[in-house]
């Protein structure tokens, strides 16, 4: 049921001058009514128009509708304040209440709070019910905290409150996001012995847990076991195995899944059809990712911000810069707003044709819009730029992005040298370089390679042997393409024997 916030309103303020008074169960139901519609701020507003009058006082449903409120908000503080008043007032708080106070700790991942909160509650002769133990087991998994849950939901057991689906399904979840998949297993198990019967969200979690490891042929025997024991899978299942076989770039797998669903008579949502258009984007089939995507439209399924930043950077990985863009400007006209995603695909596109211009407007137009560029949208110009030979613009862009807060990675500490070494810059690349071994970066095999080529290029083999024994040394692993570049200007330098030496090295690593 859908709620009118306005009319609710208008209710509670012609109750409120009222003669004779109405009860406060009549004001406390337009609150309740308001809760449900999320509009927590309106109801605090509403509850203190009602303290405001002397006529109207309220019972223990009004305060455990305002201490809901103040932790739905996050502003626990408040909410223990109306707890005090509680106390105050004589009244005895129910498991509802006290269970309301342990979820809004755990909603601001204040889970050891809650817990002593509950243990005081139960030294002082309070009994908890399922739902504050779920609440509480959900907690510790939110926080990372999965080993505890276990570990709580055993004491829970002692306590004699039934463990029930919902706690198990919380811990399974979480261990199967931890990827610690034979663990879930194990704890469905149990789940069994205790007859408790596993459900849809129990045999999705251990779906995704097996998709994430790279077991997608259990996860396709689970879902044909759970089909077996009547469970019907839901929109999320078929979503987590298209995903998972798209994510592998088996899109005809994930299509199959996709003919299932439709059998089944599971309407695809929009994560579904996204799920199949990033599939094809990665097997560079961008066309029939098109086709999903106007299907979509067909099928009434709108297209959220997601399914155009997998259109768009799809478009733009095949150079088709210009309909991403058409895309860009169809999501303004939908008044889709682009996310910081949609905005660094389109630049990335833009920077690879050298449109460095026009990727400079859209950053300002993301800081504009409050979808602040980030380290990946910087490295995209930091590369056009360097690729164009415009590597002091690059070098003030890096200090500017730096001077924001913004911090580089080494992909974008190796575009910047790259870059210098490129523009016959080679002293500034290896203090940038050497600043980054001192700040204890751990550097990668690009880094080191992009200096080796530096050196060979300025003819500095003994600098470009010396830096291929630093690497070794740091524990980086030379491919074979750190070879061929010295080997291949050694030999161009007539430097044959030390080129030699260095091409059985290679031959003896595998790697020719």
């Amino acid at each position: 049921m859908l709620f009118d916030q306005d009319n609710l309103v208008s209710s509670f303020n012609h109750l409120l001058h009222q003669n004779p008074t109405p009860t406060i169960f009549q004001f406390g139901n337009i609150l309740g009514s308001l809760v449900k519609a999320n509009h927590y701020s309106t109801v605090i507003s509403l509850h203190r128009q009602l303290e405001l009058s002397t006529r109207i006082e309220s019972n223990l449903v009004t305060l455990s509708i305002l201490i809901n409120c103040f932790c739905q908000l996050g502003y626990n503080s408040l909410s223990f304040s109306v707890f005090a008043n509680i106390l105050k007032k004589g009244y005895q708080p129910n498991v509802i209440t006290l269970t309301t106070l342990i979820k809004g700790h755990c909603l601001k991942g204040e889970v050891h709070k809650a817990l002593q909160f509950h243990d005081k509650m139960v030294a002082q002769g309070f009994h908890f019910n399922q739902v504050c133990y779920g609440t509480l087991i959900n907690g510790l998994c939110k926080v990372g905290e999965t080993a505890a849950a276990l570990q709580f939901l055993r004491q829970v057991d002692v306590k004699l409150v039934q463990p029930n689906s919902v706690m198990y399904n919380t811990i399974i979840d979480s261990l199967c996001k931890d990827k610690l998949v034979n663990d879930a297993f194990d704890l469905c198990s149990e789940m069994l012995a205790n007859r408790i019967s596993p459900d849809v969200s129990t045999y999705n979690s251990l779906i995704y847990g097996l998709s994430i490891v790279g077991e997608l042929k259990d996860a396709i025997g689970l879902f044909n076991k759970m089909t077996l024991e009547n469970i019907i899978p839901n929109a999320y299942t078929f979503n987590l195995l298209v995903d998972a076989f798209c994510k592998e770039g088996k899109v005809k797998e994930a299509k199959n899944v996709f003919a299932v669903m439709i059998k089944k008579g599971v309407k695809p949502d929009v994560i579904t059809y996204s799920s199949l258009m990033d599939g094809y984007c990665m097997v560079k089939e961008v066309d029939k990712a098109k086709d999903i995507f106007n299907a979509m439209a067909q099928r009434k399924v709108t297209a959220n911000v997601h399914s155009y930043s997998i259109m768009i950077n799809g478009l733009c990985k095949i150079k088709m810069v210009d309909e991403a863009i058409s895309l860009f400007k169809e999501m303004h006209f939908r008044k889709i707003i682009p996310n910081t995603i949609t905005y660094s695909s389109l630049i990335d596109g833009l920077c690879k044709l050298g449109r460095i211009s026009y990727a400079l407007e859209l950053v300002d137009e993301m800081c504009v819009r409050g979808q602040p560029p980030n380290i990946i949208t910087y490295s995209s110009i930091l590369y056009a730029l360097c690729k164009n030979h415009q590597v002091d613009k690059a070098i003030a862009l890096f200090e500017e992005f730096k001077d924001k807060g913004i911090q580089p990675n080494v992909y974008t500490y190796t575009i910047l040298i790259n870059g210098l070494c490129k523009g016959g810059r080679l002293k500034d690349a290896r203090k940038v370089f050497d600043e980054l071994l001192v700040k204890g970066y751990n550097l990668d095999v690009y880094i080191y390679t992009v200096m080796i080529h530096g050196f060979c290029n300025s003819g500095l083999f003994d600098e470009a042997l010396t830096m291929l024994s630093k690497m070794k040394d740091n524990g980086c692993i030379p491919n074979a393409q750190t070879y061929e570049i010295i080997i291949i200007s050694l030999f161009e330098n007539d430097e044959n024997d030390k080129a030699e030496k260095l091409l059985r090295e290679m031959i003896a690593k595998g790697l020719l």
